[in-house]
């Protein structure tokens, strides 16, 4: 008596596609958009590069989706909240947490290591002037908000910057407490 074949494994189409988007960061986070192959994404899942253009259609896509984070609902749920406060709270999201899954920085700071990419810095722009320096601005009184808002957001990036990409000595060094201190002197003076 012959023995029937195993049925076809059923694939799990949500935790492909959460697999591929885990790789997708700690690939694009480590070797940029343009160092980063499809083929070694799927690799490392152990699908067919084709279910990536299914589940995502480009790699431009891939990338958005891997690299998108929503402001976090706590820094912008109280329309009342000071700017000072946002701030603080993006210098521990942004700049101080750990961010394991992106290959341990903010993916905003990821996708700057790709900003020279005009798709990359499309979507860059975006989440940052219609995401979190949005909430800023509509937040300030007075001349140029949006400008205000921007230079903050400067330097709460500049700071992510120094202390994970560049790996400077005393900002990498220094505890956030004391950090969080001197860059709320720096926004008030903004705001």
């Amino acid at each position: 008596m012959a023995e029937t074949p195993p049925a076809p494994r059923r694939r799990d189409r949500a935790a492909t596609r959460a697999a591929l988007l885990d790789a997708a960061r700690i690939r694009f986070a480590a070797q940029g958009f343009d160092g980063t192959g499809l083929r070694e994404i799927a690799a490392q899942v152990g699908v067919d590069p084709a279910l990536i253009a299914r589940y995502f259609g480009s790699k431009r896509q891939l990338y958005a989706e891997a690299m998108h984070v929503e402001i976090p609902v706590g820094v912008a749920a109280d329309p009342h909240r000071p700017v000072v406060s946002i701030a603080d709270a993006l210098l521990h999201d942004v700049v101080y947490q750990d961010w394991s899954a992106f290959g341990g920085e903010h993916p905003l700071l990821v996708m700057l290591r790709s900003a020279g990419h005009e798709a990359v810095r499309d979507q860059l722009r975006i989440q940052l002037c219609d995401g979190y320096l949005a909430e800023i601005t509509d937040r300030l009184d007075g001349p140029d908000p949006a400008l205000r808002a921007e230079l903050i957001g400067a330097l709460l990036i500049g700071m992510g910057v120094l202390r994970s990409v560049i790996g400077a000595p005393a900002m990498s060094g220094a505890p956030i407490d004391r950090t969080r201190v001197l860059a709320a002197r720096m926004v008030d003076a903004l705001t």
